[in-house]
């Protein structure tokens, strides 16, 4: 690029610093947090245990035995991608945006822009998973466990892996490149991201530069890159995967247990759900605030399904009965959860597109000197992130049911005396828990150490946008409405 084409370049705004501890967190995160996806996938398999037994016994650990308790490739680091499995990744992301094109969807505006006007989206995020989960059910009506479905995702776990992160390094670096195309007063409404354009490489990129990548296809059209990754590929892909133990529980043991079910029905709907709520998403600071970058690429599409299915990847191997009780037990969890996170979001949601519903008439905000609007009863009267509350509790409901989590696998003949046989006949492999129960939640219970984290952090990164937006007025209103996400304690 030219320094004359460099110069005519202009950010909508000035950035406002570095976030997620500069270009060093950004470093870090993006190469520590896809490892943390192998070694879920390596430390808690099939093939050893969950953990392996040698991270209870460090002193007897080799790379010998190390490699033969995780079921290391046969083909070294090389085995951990195939062309094979990465065509089929991509001929999924090419069904999706199949679908996108063909099937029918509402068409929305999105919030207004720093430099003015409004983004149109095309919205049919719900309707195309409908239509792939159906295909995928006649599927497993004719072949059961062993439609190739579910037994490719099974067998080709760790490749899927890479293929996805693959795709998310890919976009980084093609919306990071074309970032410097964006020219001030652009006729398609292209800006940079407020907080995407420090001028450091590695953070830039990490963070995403430009606000809302867009790509013409042919056939396609036109296509934003930030909201087609947001919902549609790993979120389905989530339930997919959740599916694909699901079947390989029944393979391997004849039936399936309720815990499994019910993580993979509590979840679904939750996707179904933030599906069904497409449109929603455009006031979320994803969309309205984060530029596209290796963050969101690689969070929409590797972490959040491989990461958030990881309950169900262990009960599929250790089939745990909860029991009417403690099905109740986590269905309560689970609905009080929801209920926060949906009736808060439908609140705020109703109170930005149209004050006057009926709904939400009744309630007081506060109105600030740019004109803007801040709800102070409510939901949102009571903490000023509250919806963070309920996902948080969600998050519970989804790592309970694998009660104290933690097993071996035994491959010889002498099977323990308490455990389950893969397939139920002896001279298989046993799996019991033994001396790593317990240990096992490290993995399990991730997830809620984790989006405990997320949430907070987020909430911080809001308030403080919020401050530089409304100045005094976010401070009275934080007199308001005191709490963050917790009422009484946070």
């Amino acid at each position: 690029m030219s320094k004359s084409e460099r110069k005519s370049v202009l950010p909508a705004e000035p950035s406002h610093g570095y976030e997620f501890g500069g270009p060093i967190g950004a470093f870090a995160t993006s190469f520590g947090l896809p490892l943390v996806c192998y070694l879920c996938a390596f430390l808690c398999n099939d093939v050893s245990g969950c953990p392996i037994p040698s991270a209870l016994h460090p002193q007897t650990l080799t790379i010998a035995k190390l490699k033969e308790e995780t079921g290391w490739p046969k083909d070294g680091i090389y085995g951990l991608a195939s062309t094979t499995v990465t065509v089929w990744v991509l001929s999924y992301y090419f069904l999706s945006l199949v679908l996108y094109t063909a099937l029918p969807g509402v068409e929305v505006e999105g919030t207004e822009l720093r430099s003015g006007g409004k983004l149109k989206y095309k919205f049919n995020a719900f309707t195309s998973a409908l239509v792939t989960l159906l295909v995928a059910a006649v599927g497993t009506f004719f072949k059961g466990p062993d439609f190739v479905l579910w037994t490719f995702i099974w067998d080709n776990y760790v490749q899927l892996i890479t293929a996805n992160l693959g795709i998310a390094f890919f976009l980084a670096c093609y919306v990071y490149y074309r970032s410097f195309s964006v020219k001030k007063g652009d006729k398609n409404m292209r800006e940079l991201a407020a907080g995407g354009h420090t001028g450091n490489v590695i953070y830039d990129w990490f963070i995403g530069r430009e606000l809302n990548p867009r790509v013409y296809l042919p056939l396609f059209g036109t296509i934003d890159i930030k909201v087609f990754c947001e919902l549609r590929p790993g979120m389905l892909g989530w339930i997919l995967l959740n599916l694909a133990f699901v079947a390989h529980q029944y393979k391997f043991y004849g039936y399936i247990t309720d815990s499994i079910l019910f993580i993979t029905g509590c979840q679904a709907l939750y996707v179904l759900d933030a599906l069904y709520m497409e449109p929603a998403m455009l006031t979320t600071m994803d969309i309205t605030t984060d530029g596209f970058g290796f963050m969101l690429a690689f969070g929409d599409l590797a972490w959040l399904p491989f990461i958030y299915s990881l309950q169900a990847r262990y009960l599929a191997v250790y089939p745990l009965q909860l029991g009417y009780a403690g099905i109740l037990g986590v269905l309560a969890v689970q609905g009080f959860g929801y209920y926060i996170f949906r009736s808060s979001n439908n609140e705020k949601n109703r109170f930005r597109t149209n004050p006057e519903d009926p709904q939400i008439a009744h309630l007081k905000y506060m109105e600030t000197k740019s004109g803007s609007k801040l709800l102070i009863s409510g939901w949102w009267g009571t903490a000023r992130h509250i919806n963070y509350l309920g996902d948080w509790i969600m998050a519970w409901s989804y790592c309970l049911p694998t009660g104290i989590a933690g097993y071996h696998i035994q491959r010889d003949a002498s099977h323990p005396a308490e455990g389950f046989i893969f397939g139920g006949t002896p001279n298989t492999p046993a799996v019991y828990q033994g001396e790593a129960r317990g240990w096992g939640m490290f993995i399990t219970y991730f997830y809620i150490v984790y989006f405990a984290v997320l949430l907070i952090h987020r909430e911080m990164r809001d308030e403080e946008k919020c401050e530089r937006k409304y100045g005094k007025d976010w401070q009275e209103y934080c007199k308001k409405v005191r709490w963050r996400i917790l009422p009484g304690v946070y």
